[in-house]
C-alpha cells in the first residue's frame, strides 16, 4: 500500500545513507522500524502481575486494620541494625 510521509530533510538524508550502507531500501528501514515499535509496545501492552498468593488465613488478628508501615516492622523485626 502506498502512502506519504512527511520526515525531517536531515532524517530522510541519515535514512538514505544508512540504506545505501546496508544494501537495503528507505522503505525497509521504515518498516523494520516500525515493526520494532509496534513489537515494543505489543509486548509492553501484555504484562500482567502474576498471582501472587499464599495458603494461608490472612493477617494476625492483632494487625488487623494496620498500616502497612506497622505490618513492614513487624516482618522486620529484629532483622538487621
Amino acid at each position: 500500500m502506498k502512502t506519504t510521509v512527511d520526515l525531517p530533510q536531515s532524517l530522510l538524508e541519515e535514512a538514505k545513507k544508512l540504506a545505501a550502507n546496508h544494501q537495503t531500501t528507505v522503505k525497509a528501514l521504515i518498516e523494520e522500524g516500525l515493526r520494532r515499535v509496534i513489537g515494543e509496545h505489543q509486548r509492553s501492552e501484555k504484562f500482567r502481575l502474576r498471582k501472587a498468593t499464599f495458603k494461608g488465613e490472612g493477617l494476625q488478628p492483632d494487625m488487623e486494620g494496620a498500616s502497612w508501615e506497622t505490618i513492614r516492622e513487624r516482618a522486620y523485626e529484629g532483622r538487621g541494625g
